[in-house]
């Protein structure tokens, strides 16, 4: 096959997650193409066995690789509410291989998982093509681990490792890199290593003894032109997100700060980035969203690369301290992690509705530079261009990236430093020296950058307005308008430093799918099928040049989103005069690209 899809699925306690991320990392060292998409509950660890307790990671693996896929070749169901999560949301294909643990498929676990007969694959109503491969996965570790000396519950912890080494033989994974895998994870716990290896080796030996009523899998290889040379490895973008960051430090020669408070899903930033003290990093966990932004503030004063992580409600919350870095005219990173909302709404659920309050959520005229990644791959480098984009042009960045890249994880191909773009920090000329105030600015208006503790540079920069040639306050109404614009103006500049959007696809259809961040993938993937162009987008305030000039080609555009419509709402304020459809939805979870596909060959109202 050229690409295959695996969901593994089962309590919140099963170690699906973990499960997942290994396939995953074993198949990204082996070449492949990988797109995953980890879906987990928000709920503090619901009651074992239930439907609110079901927690699943999707790969897609093989080759042309764009989304986690639309449903899967391959279930492995560690329960029977998993199974029944999986039929009634219509995650895997008719002719899919079912692998269940028999075991747990006992009357009180039916009732549990809200059956209502004792025949669940018949309640069900599974298509007969469907290959149900039953496994007693808990016997088989129990009887795995019976001299180990391990207590019932440690022994049970152990299945997924079992159904881990059935799936590294179903797709010929290799067993020896598996280990090594298993090494590493438990590298801290060594005492781990030899009950879960030997689980692992023995749920692939049983993978062979399956050979007569299942048949492997093989994935074609990539080409060395699919491929091109060097290292890589799988990883996830909250962490390519962190590295970015950190990579913008060394190539500016700044130190990196990141002031945050932990919310679902950025969280994980703030992690990677606190055990990197040994790269020079400084992390402060404030105590609120607010404190997080405003210690980021002060490290940009103080002449830092400087940062601040969040989530949709932390955003809100920073929207003052925000307005104070574009009156004060500082360098500052914010990263937001789009989750469903609003309020608490769906924490561990994917969405692209805090776009609107990107670009216009804070008092006053306050623009800013909006980006968005659209792979968990390119969250590195998009981290990295909203660094050098802020420290170069003094203004805040708001980089927007979601639940589905944060979790989720890409093959990246890893870069060299001497690879990535230079940044040159908006220094203060030596000549200024004496008579610095901070309204002073280069031919192209970019105010320049002084720190605390340089002799004669003294200033002191606040969020009132301030004189357009002095620097100091004032309320004249003709200056407020002036500095308004030359704030604006700033922004609008940063065209000059982002490349032009590109046409993915047939340049030559009438139709053109149009989307930003991380809906790329599934655009791509729809755009094929339909034979149609694309036209997707990370720079988003400002738009690129080229912009208008690419959508007048096409008859029929339609804008799709992980929301109600709001960059469609945002590019008809742009381009009045192009007609924009829109294909929305808002359910907390990625794209399904056969929906795509149905609306664009859907007769038109």
């Amino acid at each position: 096959m050229k690409n295959v899809v695996i969901r593994f699925c089962g309590d919140s306690g099963d170690g699906m997650q973990l499960t997942g991320n290994m396939f995953s990392s074993l198949s990204a060292i082996l070449g492949n193409e990988i797109s995953t998409l980890p879906d987990f509950p928000a709920e503090i660890r619901a009651p074992q066995g239930t439907l609110g307790g079901v927690s699943g990671f999707q790969v897609n693996l093989g080759q042309g690789v764009y989304t986690p896929g639309d449903k899967a070749d391959v279930i492995v169901a560690m329960n029977a509410a998993a199974l029944k999560v999986c039929a009634q949301n219509n995650l895997f294909h008719e002719h899919a291989i079912i692998i269940v643990d028999t075991d747990t498929f006992t009357k009180p676990e039916l009732e549990k998982a809200l059956y209502t007969t004792d025949n669940p694959f018949t309640e069900l109503n599974l298509p007969e093509s469907v290959q149900i491969v039953p496994v007693a996965l808990t016997s088989l570790t129990k009887e795995a681990l019976k001299d180990s000396g391990l207590d019932n519950k440690s022994i049970l912890k152990s299945r997924n490792m079992f159904a881990l080494g059935i799936v590294c033989w179903l797709f010929d994974r290799p067993i020896d890199k598996a280990i090594h895998f298993l090494e590493e994870k438990f590298a801290k716990k060594p005492q781990l290593i030899p009950n879960n290896v030997k689980v692992l080796t023995d749920g692939y030996n049983y993978g062979q003894n399956l050979a007569l009523s299942i048949h492997q899998i093989r994935l074609e290889k990539n080409s060395d032109a699919q491929m091109p040379a060097g290292q890589y490895t799988s990883i996830a973008g909250n962490k390519a997100t962190a590295w970015g960051l950190i990579a913008a430090a060394h190539k500016c020669g700044k130190k990196l700060f990141l002031g945050s408070y932990p919310i679902t899903p950025a969280t994980d930033i703030m992690h990677e980035l606190a055990a990197r003290k040994d790269m020079g990093v400084m992390v402060v966990q404030a105590e609120d969203e607010i404190a997080g932004v405003c210690t980021a503030i002060g490290a940009a004063f103080a002449g830092d690369l400087a940062c601040t992580s969040t989530s949709g409600p932390g955003l809100s919350l920073k929207s003052e301290g925000i307005g104070l870095a574009v009156m004060a005219e500082l360098p500052l990173v914010v990263i937001d992690v789009q989750r469903g909302g609003p309020s608490t709404g769906l924490p561990t659920k994917t969405e692209q509705t805090d776009l609107l309050q990107a670009l216009y959520g804070r008092n006053g005229e306050c623009p800013l530079v909006v980006m968005a990644a659209s792979t968990s791959a390119n969250c590195f480098r998009f981290a990295y261009e909203a660094c050098k984009i802020a420290l170069e042009n003094m203004t805040p960045v708001i980089l927007l990236t979601d639940t589905y890249l944060a979790n989720g994880t890409g093959l990246w191909r890893i870069p060299k430093l001497a690879e990535l773009p230079e940044i040159k920090p908006q220094a203060v000329p030596a000549e200024l020296k004496g008579h610095y105030n901070p309204a002073l600015r280069d031919e192209n208006a970019i105010r320049y950058w002084a720190f605390p503790g340089m002799e004669g540079f003294e200033h002191r920069n606040i969020g009132l307005e301030r004189d357009a040639q002095k620097g100091t306050i004032s309320t004249s109404p003709t200056n407020h308008e002036n500095m308004v614009k030359a704030r604006q103006a700033k922004v609008d500049q940063v065209v000059r430093f982002i490349p032009d959007v590109q046409i993915q696809g047939n340049a030559d259809s009438d139709t053109a799918l149009v989307g930003w961040g991380s809906t790329e993938g599934h655009l791509h993937a729809a755009a094929n099928e339909l034979n149609c162009a694309l036209v997707h987008f990370n720079y988003i305030n400002p738009l690129p040049a080229n912009t208008a000039d690419v959508l007048k080609r096409f008859k029929r555009i339609i804008v799709c989103e992980l929301n109600s419509g709001q960059f469609a709402t945002y590019l008809r304020s742009k381009l009045p005069d192009i007609r924009f459809e829109q294909y929305n939805e808002v359910m907390g979870q990625p794209f399904a690209v056969e929906r795509i596909v149905e609306f664009v060959k859907s007769p038109k109202l």
